[in-house]
């Protein structure tokens, strides 16, 4: 199947589902689910994997167990690829991401030892600039209000050694070319750019020992 974007079906969905987010809502418009929001999904992930390794849709259903908001469903489609890429797609468009989301403990602690070197944190800064210069943003689950603990405040790297996690983002609104092809193109230029910045990952952060990561 070859991916030629996502019509207004998926727009029309995911605002349907944000109004009613019901087990009933679901049901009904399935077929259009398959067909208009899952279907194109997968043609992308499928022309993406030779490049950016194996692709894994995440579950539409939330996990509601510890949360406030009950409601069974989520309000956007998205997928990992092995390289650390993710895709995303809802009524507000389209967005791609590369990196590590959240650090497990251990990851952490390597993370922030190795911005805190000169040599690799350095390397690290320059990406991150250059990624922003790109015009992606650099986020992650979270940030420290202050140093980490045994970090001095005025620390040249300060910002980075915050973090909770790492990774680029790129977000766009609903416009015409999100129903075409360009779409792919959109995706791989966010993934190609980042491809420095998880490099620099996997040699000093690496997998986690005790738990598995986003995008990992």
């Amino acid at each position: 199947m070859t991916f030629h974007g996502w019509t207004d079906a998926v727009l029309d969905f995911y605002e349907g589902l944000e109004i009613d987010n019901s087990k009933a809502y679901w049901q009904a418009h399935r077929a259009m689910y398959d067909e208009h929001v899952r279907g194109p999904m997968e043609a992308l992930l499928a022309e993406l994997t030779d490049e950016f390794g194996e692709a894994k849709i995440f579950r539409p259903n939330r996990d509601v167990r510890f949360s406030a908001d009950k409601s069974p469903y989520k309000t956007a489609i998205g997928a990992t690829l092995r390289s650390g890429g993710y895709v995303q797609v809802s009524a507000d468009g389209l967005a791609a991401a590369s990196g590590m989301y959240v650090f497990a403990a251990d990851q952490l602690a390597r993370y922030r030892r190795a911005v805190a070197l000169d040599l690799p944190g350095e390397a690290l800064a320059g990406i991150v600039a250059d990624v922003r210069a790109a015009g992606l943003t650099i986020t992650a689950s979270g940030a420290l209000a202050t140093a980490p603990r045994g970090y001095p405040k005025d620390h040249p790297r300060i910002e980075l050694l915050r973090l909770k996690g790492l990774v680029t983002w790129k977000q766009w609104p609903v416009e015409p070319w999100l129903s075409t092809a360009a779409a792919k193109d959109q995706v791989v230029a966010v993934l190609r750019a980042s491809v420095p910045l998880t490099q620099w990952l996997d040699r000093h952060v690496g997998p986690s020992e005790i738990e598995r990561t986003f995008g990992r």
